[in-house]
């Protein structure tokens, strides 16, 4: 069993790899093993919130839209950042509509890996 926040970290910085325009900042590719313990414990909660929400819903979060995987992803990480932080930065609670494309483009990515670890079904 992998530890929980792994996948959606490497799916993150997969993400930032392959989205983000130009050289991405040091912090969006930092290794698991050297990020903060509330951005391990913020991973960690949301990849458990993608598991439940796709176990409770039987499997069917495959019909979901590229957009709403991402959205979730990013409302997730908004209610954690309100739960770990005290008074989180504005980055950190973006709506999804203020979010970079690159970021709403990882975000999607990071629930399509996180349902994959769950399936073993590359999504489509």
């Amino acid at each position: 069993m992998h530890e929980p926040g792994r996948i959606f970290r490497e799916a993150w910085i997969a993400g930032v790899r392959k989205h983000y325009p130009g050289e991405p900042k040091p912090g969006y590719v930092t290794p698991w093993e050297e990020m903060p313990e509330w951005e391990r414990e913020a991973a960690a909660r949301v990849e458990r919130q993608v598991s439940a929400f796709w176990e409770i819903s039987l499997g069917r979060t495959a019909k979901l839209t590229r957009e709403q995987r991402g959205r979730f992803i990013a409302i997730c990480w908004i209610a954690q950042m309100h739960l770990l932080i005290p008074n989180p930065k504005p980055s950190y609670v973006a709506d999804w509509a203020d979010l970079p494309e690159w970021q709403r483009e990882t975000d999607a990515d990071i629930f399509d890996a996180i349902e994959q670890s769950l399936t073993g079904v590359e999504v489509q």
